[in-house]
C-alpha cells in the first residue's frame, strides 16, 4: 500500500514543529502546507475538528484520513515508519516517555500566558511557574547529551520547540528560567545544534515571534525596553 504524509501547518507553532522534528528524523518524505491561523481556510476547518494544527493528512489507496493532535500525529509516525526508533522499546519507559511529552505541553501553556499577557503580575506568574517546572526537568535528566542519554527521542522533539522561544526571548530580557539548572541548559544546547531541529522552522521565525510579541502588546517586550 502506498501512503503520502502532508503536513498543515504554521509558522510559528511548536506543535507542529514536534512533528516536522519526527518527521524528519524518520527521514520520510512529506508536503507542508502553511496556513494563517487568523484565517483559517474553508477546506482547512473541514480537516480539523478543533480548527487547531498540525493535522496530518493521510493518503492511501483506500483514501484520505486526517490525524489532528501533535502527540498522536508523532506516534502513528513512530508506528508507521522505518528509520530511527524515537520510542524506548521497554513499556514502562515508554509511557514514562509519554508522561513527559505531556509535561512539555504544560510547559507550552505557561508560555502562552508568558509571551501574551499585557499584565506584570500574570507575567512574573508565569515566569515563576515556568522556572518551577523546569526544575523538575533538571530533576529528570541524566548524563544526557539528550533527555534519555544519547539517543534522541520524541520527548527531545517535544522540548526543542520550547526551548526555541528563549533564544529570541533572551534578546530582549533575561527571565532567569534556567538559572541554576546546569542540565538543562546544556539538553538545550545540544537540541539547538540538531539537524531535525534546525530545519524545523523557517529563517525569518524570530522575526515572526517578535511581530507576534507586538500584536499581542506583550509585557516582555516593555521588559526589553
Amino acid at each position: 500500500m502506498t501512503t503520502s504524509l502532508k503536513l498543515i501547518s504554521h509558522k510559528l507553532c511548536p506543535y507542529v514543529q514536534r512533528a516536522v522534528i519526527a518527521l524528519k528524523e524518520k527521514g520520510v518524505p512529506f508536503e507542508r502546507i502553511d496556513i494563517d491561523l487568523a484565517d483559517k481556510p474553508d477546506w482547512f476547518l473541514k480537516l480539523s475538528p478543533l480548527g487547531k494544527v498540525p493535522v496530518l493528512v493521510v493518503t492511501t489507496d483506500e483514501g484520505e484520513v486526517a490525524l489532528f493532535e501533535s502527540n498522536v500525529i508523532c506516534e502513528y509516525i513512530e508506528e508507521t515508519q522505518g528509520g530511527a526508533q524515537l520510542h524506548p522499546a521497554d513499556p514502562l519507559k515508554r509511557a514514562e516517555h509519554r508522561a513527559w511529552m505531556e509535561f512539555g505541553s504544560a510547559i507550552l501553556g505557561d508560555l502562552w500566558g508568558l509571551e501574551t499577557t499585557t499584565d506584570p503580575a500574570t507575567f512574573e506568574s508565569k515566569r515563576q511557574a515556568l522556572a518551577a517546572k523546569f526544575a523538575r526537568v533538571e530533576g529528570a535528566l541524566g548524563a544526557g547529551p539528550y533527555f534519555a542519554g544519547d539517543k534522541f527521542s520524541l520527548v527531545d522533539a517535544v522540548f526543542a520547540p520550547i526551548f526555541r522561544y528563549f533564544d529570541v526571548f533572551d534578546e530582549l530580557t533575561e527571565l532567569g528560567v534556567f538559572k541554576d539548572l546546569p542540565k538543562v541548559q546544556a539538553w538545550r544546547a545540544e537540541l539547538a545544534k540538531h539537524p531535525s531541529v534546525r530545519t524545523a522552522v523557517g529563517a525569518d521565525y524570530p522575526q515572526l515571534l517578535r511581530a507576534f510579541l507586538v500584536r499581542h502588546d506583550a509585557h516582555l517586550l516593555k521588559l526589553a525596553a
